[in-house]
């Protein structure tokens, strides 16, 4: 969840992102309701509905508090297997099905030494090459260890927590509560499905109703998703990921095989699901911002939490088909 800076008038800086310049409250964002023909949806309640599709496994992606092509997607597919009307709005009747229980939406927790400590990475290069020379592809930072342990935008980490210091332990911080105990599967596992079109892979039943969905970035013109139905292989958790010149992806020259050490920041993130099918797979992102967003090399990318999720749940042999 790097950020390059560049340097602009202030002045421009809120003129072109007006969302910037209002800090979100704890209490705005979990009280925040919908009303019935709202047009302009605040981004606390655009946040809360996120952090409901995240925990009902219909998953926004990166939250950001904004409305984009992922928190549609999301909200689709949660209206398909609610029998709503499909329109990617978020409606009376989605909010009314999706506000259901009790949990807040954010929540306070207290920075602890542990997340602080690092070891952090003082920069991740962009050259894949010079990846390969560091020992381990970790954070850049407490900030973009929290922002993604809580499936967030850095922007929106900042938002909810302004002049708010995220390498001091003791501090006390807003952040998306996630991480509860997420929604039961309602059934056995029948397939996944890589909708290629739709820019999302699908978790469905043995019955084919769908049990999860999650923004997939896949393949590329230069380097396209299989077709067809795989498997799943094995799963490896904090992979190292290996380059084979084979590959020539544009930007790296190099003409022998090296490897980059496992870490968050990794090519392939926090966990790789291998297919039937030599060099592809299902796996995480240093970049989830990007998810859904940018093309990938021919493999299905995730948000790290969301590879994570699927490959709890995914076992050998499962069946992963490719719909063009």
């Amino acid at each position: 969840m790097r950020r390059a800076w560049i340097a602009v008038p202030f002045l421009l800086l809120l003129t072109a992102n007006p969302s910037a310049a209002h800090a979100l409250t704890l209490n705005e964002v979990n009280t925040a309701d919908f009303k019935d023909g709202q047009k302009n949806q605040s981004p606390a309640l655009l946040t809360k509905a996120q952090v409901l599709l995240d925990r009902a496994r219909f998953s926004p992606g990166t939250l950001d508090g904004k409305r984009g092509e992922n928190f549609s997607n999301a909200l689709r597919a949660f209206q398909k297997e609610n029998g709503l009307q499909e329109n990617g709005e978020l409606n009376a009747e989605t909010w009314s099905k999706l506000a259901q229980g009790s949990e807040p939406a954010v929540i306070e927790y207290t920075i602890t030494a542990g997340d602080v400590k690092g070891p952090f990475a003082d920069e991740i290069p962009e050259k894949m090459e010079k990846k390969a020379a560091l020992k381990r592809l970790d954070y850049t930072g407490a900030d973009e260890l929290l922002a993604e342990r809580f499936h967030m935008d850095e922007d929106l980490l900042t938002s909810l927590n302004p002049g708010k210091k995220f390498d001091k332990a003791g501090t006390v911080i807003a952040v998306a509560n996630v991480n509860v105990k997420p929604v039961a599967l309602k059934g056995k596992i029948g397939k996944l499905e890589v909708d290629k079109s739709r820019k999302q892979l699908r978790v469905l039943g043995s019955d084919g109703k769908m049990l999860a969905m999650y923004p997939a970035s896949i393949g590329s013109e230069e380097k396209p998703a299989p077709s067809g139905t795989l498997k799943v292989v094995r799963v490896a958790k904090n992979p190292t990921y290996t380059y084979n010149p084979d590959f020539a992806f544009r930007g790296v020259k190099a003409k022998e095989e090296f490897k980059i050490a496992p870490g968050p920041n990794n090519p392939v993130g926090a966990v790789w699901i291998a297919l039937n099918e030599k060099t592809y797979g299902i796996h995480g992102t240093p970049d989830p911002e990007k998810v859904g967003k940018a093309a990938s090399h021919g493999c299905v990318r995730l948000t790290n939490w969301d590879a994570l999720a699927l490959a709890a749940i995914v076992k050998k042999g499962t069946a992963v088909e490719f719909l063009d």
